[in-house]
């Protein structure tokens, strides 16, 4: 009798669970659901999909450029009369060569390699960012995020990739990547006088020599080479080279230079004005540099002030939402002047599930901006076919759509089995009693 009643209570109660709503329902998007209109992925439809009208939140001008700072620049020298035509040849000491050593202000180029294991779409997405580039700071270091900051001044290209080697693997990071100098800003020499086009030419890998600074400067543009010198400033010392001369012999033109060498290409034999234009360009160097610095320094606080805002939510920012069988359900920002597909959002830290999640249910829900009978558009990609996945490439993401990954049947079956087992526990102790 009593064995018969607990049968009883065994059939009664999950009666009872399910009409009390405490058996497990699985989350869906209803085909049934009248307010919803199921649209399947396809080259067409995300063309369709695409032409929702949207323009990406800006970055501050501070992250497009630096701010300007101005700097108070001596007059320029005077023009002074004609003096003597012959001049002595005197040849500066040699330079000592050797390979080009990393100086403040140059710019390096860090790459690291695409993946090629299955998550070869994340690093397709994230390619363009790869290769960055980070600049020698005033302590002679670069700033690399999540590896801190590594001393390559005064190091050559060989010894620099020396370092980072060392500071990636003392993070336990990935030692593979590629390092090479994107911009020489370092060292560099300053041409003027008679040329075409006076300017600060920079040394680069390649020993840099008298001829080709006057050629980078576009070539002597005085008519008469007959009066016309090059003077060589360098450690506070006049050196001087007729024009003539320089031409008739190869052994002058490839004399080298080095870094704060001035050059000068004088029409008037005058050593005082090559020495006055030497002071000069010094001056001037001196100046900008540190009204760059200047100018460096408030940029890095403009940005500082506004990505600190941002994390504290004091600034608009576009977001979509993941939620259903994704690793992390949230939200997942818009970028800053560009636009994110679905696969930017599924190929994050919060993509799918793939124990959980089933592929052939994935969903962009999105409100329609002019409401209809149906004002919910679902646009359904069925990744069971891989190839369908290369559309989440191309299905760009707008403000507030919510990115729903389905639960594979066999989770469902397994969560039901799990909410019932506590009740069918309770039940066989009693039995059993």
């Amino acid at each position: 009798m009593k064995k018969n009643a607990f049968k009883s209570i065994v059939l009664t109660i999950p009666a009872t669970l399910t009409a009390c709503g405490s058996i497990y329902t699985s989350p869906k998007v209803s085909k049934t659901n009248k307010l919803v209109e199921i649209i399947e992925v396809t080259p067409y439809s995300v063309e369709f999909a695409n032409e929702t009208s949207y323009a990406p939140q800006r970055l501050p001008k501070s992250f497009k450029s630096i701010q300007s700072a101005r700097a108070n620049l001596p007059s320029p020298i005077e023009t002074l009369p004609t003096l003597p035509r012959t001049v002595q040849t005197s040849i500066p000491p040699k330079t000592k060569t050797g390979p080009y050593k990393i100086g403040v202000s140059d710019v390096l180029l860090l790459a690291t390699p695409v993946p090629t294991t299955q998550e070869a779409l994340t690093g397709l997405i994230a390619a363009q960012n790869r290769r960055q580039g980070y600049t020698v700071q005033d302590d002679g270091a670069i700033a690399v995020p999540e590896v801190g900051r590594v001393s390559v001044a005064g190091l050559t290209l060989s010894e620099a990739e020396n370092a980072v080697f060392r500071a990636l693997v003392n993070r336990q990071i990935d030692p593979k990547f590629s390092l090479e100098i994107a911009e020489f800003n370092s060292q560099k020499v300053s041409i003027a006088g008679a040329v075409n086009d006076p300017l600060l030419t920079p040394i680069k890998l390649k020993q840099l020599t008298l001829q080709d600074a006057i050629q980078t400067a576009g070539g002597i543009s005085t008519p008469d080479l007959e009066f016309a010198v090059a003077r060589i400033n360098r450690d506070g010392k006049t050196y001087q080279i007729p024009l003539q001369e320089l031409r008739k012999k190869s052994s002058l033109q490839k004399i080298a230079l080095q870094n704060g060498d001035s050059i000068f290409i004088d029409e008037d034999y005058r050593i005082d004005r090559a020495r006055a234009y030497t002071a000069e360009q010094l001056a001037l160097t001196q100046a900008r540099t540190t009204a760059r610095k200047q100018a460096l320094d408030e940029t890095e606080a403009v940005r500082a002030s506004f990505l600190q805002q941002l994390e504290l939510g004091a600034i608009k920012s576009d977001y979509v939402f993941l939620t259903g069988e994704v690793r992390e359900q949230g939200r997942f920002r818009l970028p800053f002047e560009n636009k994110a597909s679905l696969a930017d959002a599924l190929y994050s830290s919060r993509g799918i599930q793939n124990q959980n999640g089933d592929p052939g249910q994935i969903y962009v829900l999105r409100y329609k901006n002019i409401p209809d009978d149906k004002p919910i558009t679902a646009y359904h990609v069925n990744g069971k076919d891989a190839s369908n996945l290369l559309m989440t490439t191309r299905l760009l993401l707008r403000p507030n759509d919510i990115i729903f990954v389905s639960e594979q049947k066999v989770t469902a079956w397994n969560r039901v089995i799990s909410n019932l087992l506590p009740s069918t526990t309770i039940i066989d102790r009693a039995i059993n009693d």
